[in-house]
């Protein structure tokens, strides 16, 4: 049986939901491209909890709109995919079992990193979804280790996306337009994780926050790189992981989406 699809996606600003551009023409063809999961589990930048991961097991998981100042129209939009509480507590067992204590929630819903993307690349809501948080304080080892208590999933048909922004810096993001050029900085250190990555450096890519240039000024607090170690982690050692879309938002976001074999 062919493993379930396992992605890195930058989900940027919420008005990827409704604005055209590159990254966004991208996730909707890639929804139709990929084989169909059962379900997908989503860990995103937006969810932290402390001391260990969370999970989130709702049944039918409410649209979180956990951003302000941004247009009516994106607070209107409804993401009413089913969740999957019975897999979510099988998921929680699974995470307990690789020795993180794990909370569980019962009415959490999808917060933005996790409906802007789905909305693009399944906008009928009908593949069930569920949320594992990232856990607040711990590193990029940390999350690779939870990345690898979830692998199993993906023989079962699950697929397993972490969501994020390969550069994030809102200090120097608001008032420029969605066309405007990266600076050297944004583009040095996108460059820098392409070639890690894509060589399988494990141990440079955990180790970026010291390696990799500008690494603070592109992330000056690290969760929305997060998502990425838990996929690394998913993925297991001998994967290749493969940039399939590259592309930059209002000067500073790369929205780069990495899909790992």
């Amino acid at each position: 049986m062919t493993k379930a699809p396992l992605l890195f996606i930058s989900h940027g600003s919420p008005m990827l939901a409704l604005v055209d551009s590159p990254a966004h023409r991208f996730l909707r063809e890639l929804g139709t491209t990929l084989p169909r999961p059962r379900a997908i589990v989503m860990v995103s930048a937006h969810w932290q909890s402390l001391n260990g991961p969370s999970v989130s097991l709702a049944e039918a998981p409410p649209t979180i709109y956990d951003f302000g100042g941004f247009p009516p129209a994106l607070s209107q939009i409804v993401y009413p995919a089913p969740g999957a509480p019975g897999l979510a507590a099988d998921v929680a067992v699974q995470i307990e079992h690789a020795g993180f204590p794990v909370r569980r929630h019962d009415t959490r819903g999808l917060d933005h990193g996790a409906w802007v993307p789905l909305s693009l690349m399944y906008p009928d809501a009908d593949i069930p979804v569920f949320q594992v948080s990232l856990i607040h304080g711990a590193g990029p080892q940390e999350h690779e280790r939870l990345g690898r208590a979830l692998a199993s999933l993906r023989d079962q048909g699950v697929m397993i996306i972490g969501s994020g922004s390969l550069t994030h810096n809102l200090y120097e993001f608001f008032g420029q337009p969605i066309e405007s050029p990266a600076p050297q900085w944004v583009t040095e250190f996108a460059d820098w994780m392409f070639d890690h990555l894509g060589r399988n450096e494990r141990e440079a890519v955990l180790g970026y926050r010291e390696q990799a240039p500008f690494a603070a000024r592109n992330h000056p607090t690290e969760e929305h790189l997060l998502p990425l170690f838990v996929a690394m982690g998913a993925a297991g050692e001998r994967s290749q992981p493969e940039r399939i879309h590259h592309s930059v938002e209002y000067g500073v976001l790369a929205m780069d989406v990495y899909a790992f074999s």
